[in-house]
């Protein structure tokens, strides 16, 4: 399933320029040309990223990005501050608005492209192409594979979804509601014991190649990743 990058863009050559380059890399796009549509699409699905121009009509770039900020489902979400506005104060206030980084037009579509795929590896790594090992459990986001002590591990879609979120956060414990919101969508509303169900094939798949002790249940809080054992 591709990433959805949101590009919230008011100039028509800009927003389909980076929208090329965007599906060329791979992603998904949602276009929006103001802080309001920009709003709809976030309440519908959320986004890996945001792309957000500053100078938007009505609600500035810098002043949704605040509201963002202020929203605990949209509190982390990475966004890129796109601006012709480039003197240190206005890239000062950019950051502290919110942005996670800063670009300034004119823009190359590679550095463009470079920043996106940094600032996902920080803030979301399960969104990129990068091959992910850990012990003896290797995952192939290009190829969907999954392999342990160089036998091959057969998936569901949704159960190769689940063990690269929980690879691509090893250690970190997460709830069955935070797990249902990353792997199924915020929009869906399915049952939360419908991630258990999920654990079991997972380790049910990893069981031959003794791997399934990986996939750690914390009582009272959720499941981890962890190569260590319990």
């Amino acid at each position: 399933m591709p990433v959805t990058i949101l590009v919230v863009e008011d100039e028509p050559a800009i927003q389909s320029l980076i929208e090329i380059n965007l599906r060329r890399s791979g992603y998904a796009v949602a276009l929006a040309a103001d802080a309001q549509s920009a709003q709809a699409i976030i309440n519908e699905t959320l986004p890996a990223l945001v792309l957000l121009d500053w100078m938007l009509p009505g609600v500035s770039g810098i002043e949704f990005a605040r509201r963002l900020r202020r929203d605990a489902r949209t509190k982390s979400l990475p966004i890129i501050m796109l601006t012709a506005r480039g003197e240190e104060r206005d890239k000062v206030d950019a950051l502290e608005g919110g942005a996670d980084d800063y670009v300034t037009k004119p823009f190359s579509a590679r550095e463009l492209m470079a920043r996106i795929k940094a600032l996902l590896r920080r803030n979301a790594p399960q969104s990129t192409d990068d091959l992910i090992k850990i012990g003896e459990l290797l995952l192939d986001p290009v190829s969907h594979r999954v392999s342990a002590n160089d036998e091959t591990v057969n998936l569901g879609p949704t159960e190769f979804r689940l063990l690269h979120f929980l690879m691509a956060h090893p250690e970190r414990v997460h709830s069955r509601a935070q797990l249902l919101d990353r792997i199924w969508g915020d929009g869906v509303f399915v049952e939360e014991r419908t991630v258990d169900v999920h654990i079991r094939r997972l380790r049910a798949a990893l069981e031959a190649s003794k791997c399934d002790d990986m996939i750690q249940t914390v009582r009272g809080t959720g499941y981890r990743f962890s190569a260590l054992s319990q």
